[in-house]
C-alpha cells in the first residue's frame, strides 16, 4: 500500500511552476528504488494525482497588491471539483495567518549547522541539524545522500510531520521508514521540529490558528537553499496531516518550493473544520471538537470566534487566512494521498 511512497521522483521531476523556464524538475539524481513496510493500521489509499498545467508566475510583492474583489459568499465544500481561487481577499485587520500579510514578511533562515552526527543510513549520513526561525533556535533530522553531489547539488524534500504533543515528540522518533526511503532514493532529507518540539526552542503552537510552525518551515527552505549540498532550484515538500496544511500554507506563500506532497492533509477550509467532524455537519448528535485542558489543537478557536466571528458571519477573514482562496498562485504541482477509511482526518477535507 505504500507504493505512494516511490511516486516522489515522478511528481518532483515536473517543470516549475507558470513563467519559469522549464526544468527537469526535483527528481532524484539516480534512481534508487525504496521499499517501505507498510505500517500496522495503515488505511486503505486513495491516491489522488494533479499535474496542474503551467500558470503564470504568482506576482506578488512586499508590497501590498492592488486590492480585488472579496467573497462575498462563506467556501462551500464539493466533493467532486477541487476548489479553484479567483479572487484574493483584501477585506478586514492583517491577522498573522492572513496569506498576504505572510507574503510580505521576510524569512532569511540562516546557516544550518550540524549539531550531533548519527548513525548513518544505507546509502546517506543522519544528523542532528539546527537553523534560525525568528531568533528561535530550531533543530532538525537532517540526511545527505552518499556519492557524487550531482551538479548544482542534491534535491532536497522538507518533511513536515503531523501532529504530535509536543512533550512526546523526539527528533530521531516517527517517520522513520519514511525518512529512509526518501533519503535512500537520492534526496536531502530535512524533517524540522517546530518549535516547542523537541529540543526547538520557543512555544508550541497550532497549525491553524497560528503561523508559527510555518514561519520555522519557510524559515527552513531559505536555510536549506544556502547549503553547500543542496540544490536550491530543486526543493520539494512532504507534509502529512497537519504537516500537509503546512505544505499547503507555505507553497501559496513561497515561489521557492517546485513541488509538494500531502499525505493525509488537514487542508479543509476553515468553515470545514468548524463545521465538519469526522466527514458529517457538526450538529447536536455531532459537535465540534472538545476543547481538552491544555490542549494546544484546539485552543485558539474561541479566541478567534470571539473576536471575528463564525466563518458564515465573517466570510472575507476566513477567506483571507485560508491558503485554499489562493490555489490559482501554488508554486508547483501538489499530489494528495488519503486513506478511504481515515477517521482522524476524513477524506472529505
Amino acid at each position: 500500500m505504500l507504493k505512494w511512497m516511490l511516486f516522489v521522483a515522478a511528481l518532483l521531476s515536473l517543470a516549475g511552476c507558470g513563467g519559469r523556464q522549464a526544468v527537469e524538475g526535483i527528481a532524484p539524481a539516480t534512481a534508487t528504488e525504496a521499499v517501505v513496510s507498510n505500517p500496522a493500521g495503515a488505511s486503505e489509499s486513495l491516491a489522488i494525482q494533479t499535474t496542474p498545467s503551467p500558470a503564470p508566475t504568482p506576482t506578488w510583492t512586499p508590497s501590498p497588491p492592488t486590492p480585488s474583489p472579496v467573497p462575498t459568499t462563506t467556501p462551500t465544500y464539493t466533493p467532486t471539483a477541487a476548489p479553484t481561487a479567483t479572487a484574493t481577499p483584501t477585506a478586514t485587520p492583517q491577522h498573522p495567518l492572513a496569506i498576504e500579510s505572510m507574503r510580505q514578511r521576510t524569512y532569511p533562515g540562516s546557516e544550518i549547522a550540524i549539531e550531533e552526527r548519527l548513525r548513518p543510513g544505507a546509502n546517506y549520513d543522519r544528523y542532528i541539524a539546527s537553523y534560525l526561525s525568528e531568533g528561535l533556535k530550531i533543530y532538525a533530522l537532517l540526511t545527505i545522500p552518499h556519492g557524487q553531489k550531482p551538479e548544482g547539488g542534491w534535491p532536497v524534500i522538507l518533511f513536515n510531520h503531523g501532529y504530535i504533543p509536543p512533550e512526546q515528540y523526539r527528533t530521531t522518533e516517527r517517520y522513520v521508514a519514511y525518512v529512509d526511503a526518501l533519503a535512500r532514493s537520492g534526496y536531502i532529507v530535512l524533517r524540522s521540529d517546530y518549535r516547542g518540539h523537541g529540543n526547538s526552542e520557543g512555544e508550541a503552537a497550532s497549525g491553524y490558528g497560528s503561523p508559527a510552525y510555518t514561519v520555522d518551515v519557510l524559515n527552513a527552505v531559505a536555510a536549506i537553499k544556502g547549503f553547500p549540498d543542496a540544490d536550491p532550484d530543486r526543493i520539494g515538500l512532504w507534509g502529512h496531516s497537519l504537516g500537509g496544511g503546512i505544505t499547503l500554507r507555505v507553497m501559496v506563500t513561497t515561489s521557492d518550493v517546485r513541488a509538494g506532497v500531502i499525505w493525509a492533509g488537514t487542508v479543509a477550509s476553515y468553515a470545514e473544520l468548524f463545521e465538519r467532524r469526522w466527514g458529517a455537519p457538526a450538529g447536536a448528535d455531532n459537535p465540534l471538537p472538545t476543547l481538552e485542558p491544555n490542549s494546544r489543537r484546539w485552543s485558539w478557536l474561541p479566541e478567534m470566534l470571539a473576536t471575528y466571528g463564525a466563518p458564515e458571519e465573517n466570510p472575507e477573514f476566513y477567506a483571507a487566512i485560508s491558503p485554499n482562496t489562493y490555489l490559482g498562485d501554488l508554486s508547483g504541482p501538489i499530489q494528495l494521498h488519503h486513506g478511504t477509511a481515515d477517521t482522524s482526518v476524513p477524506v472529505e477535507y
